[in-house]
């Protein structure tokens, strides 16, 4: 034979080889993936079999939810001159005053407390919340302020009452929640504790709101005289017996993160905060904070202030805050509420009762008088 004839019968064999290596290993291929189709028919077959459909509704709740929206409503209370509306600013990253008229000494003697609602639309990651800012410029800048929380205690009942009212009307679907559900109440740092207008402000409406004390402008303060400060509020706080807002325990399923994150925010009550709308430059690279002749105090430090803690708590128990107004102060309202319309109904039934007898005893006058008088007339003619 030809060494030519030799060289193709041997690439023939060969090639014969291979195609029966390439078959076989198809085949192989083939009977493994036809097993593991078996095998997860089966076991969709099993879990079809205990499955109705329960555990979806969650995302059916969250896509609702986010369709939605949310709302939520802040209320911020404390003397001019401490920071609320920059704070305010700090903690949402947006100007809610950007034309903040400053009364002068003169128009403050006589000045009254004021209502000041701004609502701004805030997007992230695709949820919507719709928040109301609520401010009391004039809260304590009077000469007497005796009275100068009643226009707030009279601002939050009546968001209770429309709510109450739309409640209870025919168009339910489209209730707005203008409700406050939370109450940062500003503490001055200059005093040594609570003054009488803070121990009376929230005596008078720790029944009606979440209040959550802040101590204004801790970067007037040092470390010590903070923590005195801090533990000089909440004795005063016990020792009143005002009810502040009290953050929910952790569950014991929840992670050790988030139990770590609750103490830490629960032992950081009342917040001493900070608040700035510059941004400075640090070591290259821009913080907001404050600039002054020894350095800078950093808003985001979490070992400058409790900016952080404040916010993680606002974030965090949003829907805490939300449920409490909900089921606490709500409902005590609608209570009350119902109770006042009740009480009228009983005193007009008594009213009518009274003006009933009132007018026989006065229809028994009158007959008395007109029998009297015709006595007197048929007596005349006799007389004569």
């Amino acid at each position: 034979m030809r060494s030519g004839d030799w060289s193709r019968a041997k690439l023939s064999l060969v090639s014969s080889a291979d195609s029966a290596v390439v078959l076989w290993c198809w085949k192989k291929i083939a009977e493994i993936v036809n097993e593991l189709l078996l095998q997860m028919c089966f076991l969709k077959f099993s879990d079809s079999a205990g499955y109705v459909g329960f555990a979806n509704l969650p995302n059916q709740v969250h896509r609702k939810s986010v369709k939605k929206g949310f709302e939520f409503t802040l209320m911020v209370v404390g003397e001019s001159g401490l920071g609320k509306s920059t704070l305010i600013n700090s903690l949402f990253l947006t100007d809610l005053y950007p034309e903040r008229y400053i009364p002068g000494a003169a128009e403050k003697i006589e000045r009254t407390v004021q209502i000041e609602a701004s609502t701004v639309e805030i997007e992230e990651r695709g949820v919507k919340l719709r928040l109301t800012v609520v401010d009391t410029p004039g809260y304590g800048d009077a000469i007497n302020s005796q009275d100068c929380f009643k226009t707030i205690i009279h601002y939050i009942d009546n968001q209770f009452e429309r709510y109450l009212h739309d409640e209870s009307g025919l168009n339910r679907r489209h209730i707005i929640d203008n409700r406050v559900h939370c109450c940062f109440y500003f503490i001055s740092p200059f005093g040594h504790g609570l003054k009488p207008l803070d121990v009376e402000f929230m005596k008078a409406l720790h029944g009606k709101v979440n209040i959550v004390p802040v101590i204004a402008k801790a970067d007037t303060l040092t470390l010590k005289e903070r923590e005195r400060l801090k533990r000089r509020v909440l004795d005063e706080i016990s020792e009143h017996g005002i009810r502040i807002y009290q953050l929910p325990d952790a569950d014991s399923d929840e992670d050790e993160e988030f139990k770590e994150q609750t103490r830490v925010l629960k032992a950081s009550i009342p917040f001493a905060v900070i608040g700035s709308n510059q941004l400075i430059e640090v070591k290259g690279k821009k913080i907001r904070g404050r600039l002054y002749p020894w350095g800078v105090v950093e808003v985001e430090n979490p070992e400058h202030n409790d900016f952080l803690k404040l916010r993680t708590m606002l974030v965090t128990h949003m829907q805490d805050l939300q449920e409490v107004t909900q089921d606490l102060h709500y409902e005590n309202f609608r209570s009350e509420r119902l109770k006042r319309t009740g009480k009228p109904v009983e005193e007009e039934v008594v009213d009518k009762d009274r003006i009933l007898q009132q007018k026989e005893a006065e229809l028994r006058r009158m007959q008395e008088m007109i029998a009297q008088m015709q006595a007197q007339m048929r007596m005349k003619p006799g007389d004569d």
